[in-house]
């Protein structure tokens, strides 16, 4: 059987690590074809095309081979556009690239997914503080919503009962949707949550998603972080571990 070719395939690079003395391992997010696996070999080697190239947070495009699970690099071009992410927003970028990690499954295209994170990781790069934490819940819900982990918001998971405009709801792991009560950490009104549903569902959804957060980012986030942590097997992700450790300091 001929060797599958894949040319000029837009894509990030989401982890590496050493595979020989002058070789790495890559898992990079592609646009057509999902979360792969490659081996850059000789990338580490000085004289290397990879090595100023194979970086994270960078839009690149690729060529590879081979039909087995982890693939053949056989190129890569930068795409320019903009520079590294630095300080909060470089970490920023390690959290949504985890989260890439742990929740896509290997040969899943999600084109649409991609478009989103290229805008996020545009943002980042913008060093545009003011916008960070409303891109970062945009991506989360998106993310959630394009795996299929995200139920409806317009109305309760459980009882498919309809939202009250000025009732408030909490998103909770196992139970979806549902009326706040006095121990749970966040919630939106019902108004706001339509809000939501509705942006997700239009065209531009990562502009319109955008703005909708804006208003509610810092309620949203401990919903989504626990309904992302409970789906990413409980433990706290090393990103966000580390974000953590140095807000504390």
């Amino acid at each position: 059987m001929a060797t599958k070719r894949i040319s000029e395939e837009p894509a990030y690079v989401l982890h590496r690590y050493d595979w020989s003395e002058t070789s790495l391992i890559l898992e990079v997010f592609t646009r057509h074809h999902g979360r792969i696996a490659l081996v850059a070999k000789g990338a580490k080697r000085p004289s290397s095309s990879f090595r100023p190239v194979l970086l994270p947070l960078q839009p690149l495009q690729i060529s590879y081979g081979g039909d087995a699970e982890i693939r053949t690099l056989k190129g890569a071009e930068w795409m320019g556009g903009h520079v590294m992410p630095t300080g909060e927003s470089l970490l920023s970028g390690y959290y949504l690239n985890e989260l890439l990690l742990q929740l896509l499954a290997r040969d899943d295209p999600h084109p649409a997914l991609f478009d989103v994170y290229a805008n996020v990781v545009r943002v980042l790069a913008s060093e545009h503080d003011e916008v960070l934490q409303a891109a970062l819940r945009t991506f989360e819900l998106l993310l959630l919503r394009e795996i299929g982990l995200l139920p409806r918001l317009d109305h309760q998971t459980l009882t498919l009962a309809p939202l009250e405009a000025d009732t408030f709801y909490t998103l909770v792991p196992e139970g979806g949707l549902r009326v706040r009560s006095e121990a749970d950490r966040g919630g939106l009104s019902g108004a706001q949550w339509l809000v939501l549903q509705r942006t997700l569902e239009t065209a531009a959804p990562f502009t319109d998603t955008l703005r909708a957060c804006a208003a509610v980012m810092n309620e949203l986030k401990p919903q989504l972080r626990a309904l992302l942590q409970y789906h990413c097997g409980g433990g706290t992700l090393r990103t966000r571990q580390m974000m953590v450790d140095l807000q504390s300091l």
